[in-house]
């Protein structure tokens, strides 16, 4: 008889505390690898939704003209070469190498205008892009069709004296309203936007932009990776990175992982507990047992194998039927953590090492000091015991 056999009658020997060890580890495997996977179908939410929630990386023409904004007054330098970005330079950055990061490209044309009720900011947009880049954009009435429609700011319909439905002649052009949009706070509230192409035939600047705003994913790759690779596919744009925007993305993200990693060491803690106090508990029910082994030949080393092999063989058992036990869990409780009950998220399997590596760490950790205090029980003890 080798001492696997041993360790393995000795199991069935005792299957109530056996099935209450391998209970303690499975719901501990279970719950971490739960967390895991939650943590990182909740990351790619956050990262996914609040990526889009504004732009973080701003291309404007490269020139050398200063140009400062001080409560509300524009001061700028003279210019003596200035670029300009086309709609050409909008597919050059879908095609750099973290082209998947990119999630929005918004090109935008800004032009002052001659309106029959005065001047105003036209800003020429794609607006498929511009709603998702905007998605606190509320509009009493619709998003343009067609190339003849606009929509309006809010204080732009109060200076034009406007309504949606009515009709504004923007340089001699006649455009339908069908929106306007509610107050948002921003430089938005004093324009009027129209489809791009339109507004590049209208004033002349046909595949012109004045300025792309990109929603970069910056989950997996860092955002000054896409900034340099923009920057080296448009040598003659300037490509600024929203830092205050980015940062406060990462915080989110990293403040639940750190939360995630929290409550995994607890749960962890919790179950070295549960399988220390089982197997001392065995230890010490076993001591006729263990005093018997060693009196008929039974070296140390081999009553420790005996009980890291219990322990070891419960642990794979475990860390198998835990990680199974995730995997409902985790398609479960996904949707009701993250943002708009996001299910975008995999299970990745790749976490069945790891469960059973848990599982192992937990279960030997715990059972390592009963285990080398059996080795220290006296032969004798067996016999006064009979």
């Amino acid at each position: 008889m080798n001492l696997y056999t041993i360790a393995r009658q000795s199991l069935r020997r005792r299957k109530a505390k056996t099935l209450f060890l391998a209970l303690g580890i499975i719901l501990s495997v279970g719950l971490v690898v739960t967390l895991i996977n939650v943590g990182n179908n909740v990351n790619e939410s956050i990262a996914a939704n609040l990526d889009e929630f504004g732009a973080n990386i701003i291309v404007t023409p490269r020139n050398d003209e200063i140009n400062l904004n001080y409560a509300g007054i524009n001061i700028s330098g003279t210019t003596n070469q200035k670029n300009e970005l086309t709609t050409e330079d909008v597919l050059k950055i879908k095609r750099i190498k973290n082209g998947k990061n990119i999630s929005i490209l918004a090109p935008k044309l800004l032009n002052i205008a001659v309106t029959n009720k005065g001047k105003v900011i036209v800003n020429g947009v794609k607006f498929d892009e511009e709603k998702r880049l905007k998605k606190w954009w509320k509009i009493k009435g619709s998003y343009p069709n067609s190339k003849d429609e606009i929509i309006l700011g809010s204080q732009a319909t109060e200076r034009l004296m406007l309504s949606k439905g009515e009709r504004l002649k923007i340089d001699g052009n006649e455009y339908k309203i069908t929106g306007v949009l509610n107050e948002t706070g921003s430089q938005d509230d004093e324009m009027v936007f129209m489809d791009l192409t339109e507004a590049g035939l209208l004033f002349n600047k046909q595949n012109k932009v004045s300025f792309i705003e990109v929603a970069a994913l910056c989950y997996d790759c860092p955002i000054e990776e896409i900034v340099a690779q923009t920057s080296a596919m448009l040598p003659g744009a300037k490509v600024t990175p929203i830092k205050q925007a980015i940062e406060s993305k990462m915080n989110a993200i990293r403040g639940f992982e750190n939360f995630a990693v929290g409550i995994s060491a607890v749960i962890m803690l919790i179950s070295v507990l549960i399988v220390f106090v089982n197997v001392n508990a065995s230890v010490n029910e076993r001591t006729k047992e263990i005093g018997i082994l060693k009196s008929i030949g039974f070296r140390d080393s081999h009553i420790l194998k005996i009980i890291i092999y219990e322990v070891a063989f419960i642990s794979i058992i475990s860390g198998l039927v835990g990680y199974l036990i995730s995997l409902p869990a985790s398609s479960v409780i996904t949707p009701f953590l993250t943002m708009e009950g996001y299910t975008g998220g995999n299970f990745n399997y790749g976490d069945l090492p790891l469960a059973v590596g848990i599982s192992l760490l937990v279960g030997i950790t715990a059972g390592l000091y009963p285990a080398i205090r059996a080795t220290k029980l006296d032969p004798t003890v067996a016999f006064r015991a009979i």
